[in-house]
Parts: C-alpha cells; structure tokens; sequence
C-alpha cells in the first residue's frame, strides 16, 4: 500500500513538473532569456570607455538598460506568451483539465520570467568579469542585482496577463512602447515619484543602497506583480488584497525615503596618498592611478620646489582645500581615464595649475580700475602656462606671453620669491595684492 501511495505521488510531481520543463526548453522563453543577455551586452560593449573599471558605473548602466530596454522586451514577450492559447484557440479546452487556472497561469508566465533573470544574470556576470582587471575600491553592489532581477521577473508575470486579457496581435508591441514610455518618464520627474521606478535611482556610479534597499523593493514590485496576477487567476481573487497591501507599504517607504535610500560611496571619502612631500592624494575608488597622477605632475611640481606658499598636498577637489592644500581636477571615466590609463596627462597637469592660479571672485567683487583687474587676470593666465605649459599654446593676448616670457626671464632665486608672493594672493580678488609680473 505504501509503496501504491508513493508510485501515485511520484507520478504527480514528475506530471506538474513537465510542462514547466518543456517550455523552458522551447520557444519564445529561450529566445527571451538570449535576446535580454544580447540587449545588455551589446548596449554596454559600444560604450566600455564609460564603465568599464568602476562597479557603480557599471551597474548604474546595467540597471538603465535592464529597465528600459530588457523591460519592455520582457513585457512583450511575456505578453506574446499570454496570448498563445487564444491564438491557438485551445482556451475551452485547456479549461476542462483539472489544474486551476493560476497555476495553469503560473506554469505560462514563469518559463519567461525565469529566462529573462537568467539572461539578465549571464549578462552581469560577464560585465562583472569585465571589470575584475581594473576596477578598485568598493565591490559590486548585489542589491541593485537583486532588484533587476525582481524587476523582469514582475514585468514578465503582468506582460503575461495582458497577453491573457487581450486578443488583440498587437498587443504585444504596443505594451512593450506603453512600458518604455512609462518606466523612462519618473527619470524626468522631481517629485520622490521618480524613486518608484526601478530606473528613477541616484548615480549609483558615487553612491551606495541602504541594506535594506533590496527587499523593500522586491516588495514593492514583486506585490505589484502578484496582484494582478492573483486579481486575474487567482480561485479567491480577494487574496489580491494581501500583496497589494505589501506593495503600498513598501512604495509608501521608497516614497518617503526618497534620496536617503542612497549614501555616499565610503571609497570616495578613503585617500590614497603618495609619500612624498608635497603629497598627491586620490579617493580609493582612483587609487591605481596613482602612479600615473604623480607622473603627469611631476614637471609642475618641479617648478614649484622652493617656492614660499606652494601647497603640501594635492587632493581630488571633493575635499574643499585649504591651506596648504590644492585641488586635483576630477577624473571623468571615458573622457580623462579608460580602464585605469589617464589620458592626457598634460590636460590634468593644467587642470591642476588652473585650481592654484583661479580666483573664486563674484561678479562686481574687484573694486579696482578696469586695467588693474586685466593685470591680474593676464598674470594668472602667465603663471598658469609657466607651470603647465602646453605644447601648441594657440592664440594667447600679447600681455600674457609678455608676462610668461618675463617670468621665464627672472633668475631662479627671484623667481621662486615673486611666485611665493603669488601664491599667497591667490585667494585673494584684490589686484592691490597680487604682485606685478
């Protein structure tokens, strides 16, 4: 008798699992997962220079694409799927079989959410690997993984109830242009709205999530989803209540959490100091470019060697300098640094000498004569080509190559005199205080 009752279960479970087998193995579900692996990758290789070697930058991108290029795709393939029965006529039919329709529902729509988080995952797992080489400071965040994942799973199970409810063919494709229009207008949105959407998030390029951050929004859109799968199959359709409940508390949170579901990237706040003296320091995250940074200064700092006022330390300009301190032009990934090479190091050496000859002065805030306040701006202009000179300096006014050339002129021991009276004017908007080249 025992072993009847244990044949027959057998029997059952290997019967409820084979049609979820088979339509994994076949059909739009397979093609579903490969063209989501295919959307991300290939959207994200064209433009590598802007990701590859920061993990925030990385999945900051990933989750864009994923949102409004994999979500849309997912909806209007689960939506294809939904509509296969009415298409193929099969509905009064497969109504008389002794399964109920959720879980008829759930076997239909689960092979193309499953695909569509398996190519999701296939496609991070390659772009992680991608940046192994190169990237530093914090690792990946798995939280914002988690929630696209949630994202294409919920998608595909409401795509697929639409499929169900309409019969129209071209349901799919308009779905899929209804959900890009909806999913990409919270980006333009002030309102904590935009937090709602799993593609309205902070530059997670220079932020992290909250730990919590995961969860509430797998509650968030995975209730979304169950309710209206459970409102359209469900035997008791006031069980509907239950994750709708979950969903409005979750998105009530996410709502009133707004910006604080980000914090700042710990590694931006970490130095990474060379040492020597002065000292050259870069936020963890750029810490392998060091050595490249140091390089591209080394003639600058040359120059300043015994120079009264010179600064002590150079830091990436989040640090707000002060005295003895000057500010490091940020590295812009794609533009000044491609996989932890620096570009143009001359450019960053003038970035560098423009944060030392610069006045931060308000309009109206040089009370002098017309001609005093040129003065001073020529031997700003002359001082900031003397310490970073470029290679074809193009067209400069007469008065600042007068001023350079003058410069150049004086022996080393005035030289280094004049430059340190300089440099302690350069805070100051007060012609009066800046000595005459």
């Amino acid at each position: 008798m025992t072993g009847t009752l244990t044949r027959i279960r057998d029997t059952c479970t290997t019967a409820s699992r084979t049609p979820l087998r088979t339509e994994l193995r076949r059909g739009i579900p397979l093609w579903t997962g490969a063209a989501v692996a295919l959307t991300v990758l290939v959207t994200l290789g064209a433009k590598a220079d802007q990701w590859q070697g920061d993990w925030g930058a990385t999945l900051t991108r990933l989750t864009s694409a994923n949102t409004l290029l994999c979500g849309p795709l997912t909806a209007a393939a689960a939506c294809w799927q939904g509509g296969r029965e009415r298409r193929a006529r099969t509905t009064e039919l497969l109504s008389g079989v002794p399964r109920s329709q959720l879980r008829r529902a759930v076997m239909s729509a689960a092979p193309v959410a499953l695909w569509a988080a398996a190519g999701y995952l296939v496609a991070l797992a390659v772009l992680l690997a991608a940046n192994l080489p190169y990237a530093s400071g914090r690792g990946p965040s798995l939280s914002l993984a988690v929630s696209d994942s949630c994202f294409l799973v919920s998608i595909a199970l409401v795509g697929f109830v639409v499929g169900r409810l309409s019969p129209w063919r071209l349901t799919a494709p308009v779905l899929a242009v209804c959900t890009y229009v909806g999913l990409g207008i919270p980006n333009y949105l002030e309102s904590e709205a935009r937090f709602l959407s799993p593609g309205g998030q902070t530059e997670s390029s220079v932020s992290v999530p909250v730990w919590w951050f995961a969860p509430v929004m797998v509650a968030w859109l995975g209730g979304l989803a169950l309710t209206v799968l459970l409102g359209y199959a469900a035997r008791r359709r006031v069980l509907a209540v239950v994750p709708l409940v979950v969903a409005v508390a979750a998105g009530s949170l996410i709502a009133r959490t707004n910006e604080e579901l980000w914090r700042d990237d710990p590694s931006l706040a970490r130095r990474i100091c060379t040492d020597d003296v002065p000292q050259i320091c870069v936020n963890g995250r750029e810490g392998p470019m060091l050595a490249q940074v140091s390089d591209a200064l080394s003639g600058m700092l040359s120059r300043l060697d015994g120079v009264p006022n010179a600064p002590t330390l150079y830091v990436e300009n989040d640090a707000r300098p002060g005295n003895g301190k000057a500010p490091l032009p940020r590295l812009t990934l794609g533009w000044d640094v491609v996989r932890n090479r620096l570009l143009d190091p001359g450019a960053f050496a003038r970035g560098t000498a423009a944060g030392l000859t610069t006045r931060d002065c308000p309009n109206g805030a040089t009370k002098r004569e017309m001609s005093e306040s040129e003065r001073m701006y020529h031997t700003d202009w002359a001082v900031h080509d003397w310490l970073a000179p470029e290679d074809d300096p193009g067209q400069e006014d007469s008065e600042v190559k007068d001023g350079l050339a003058r410069l150049r002129a004086m022996p080393d021991t005035s030289r280094r005199a004049w430059l340190g009276r300089y440099l302690a004017s350069r805070k100051s908007c007060d012609p009066a205080e800046v000595p005459t080249l």
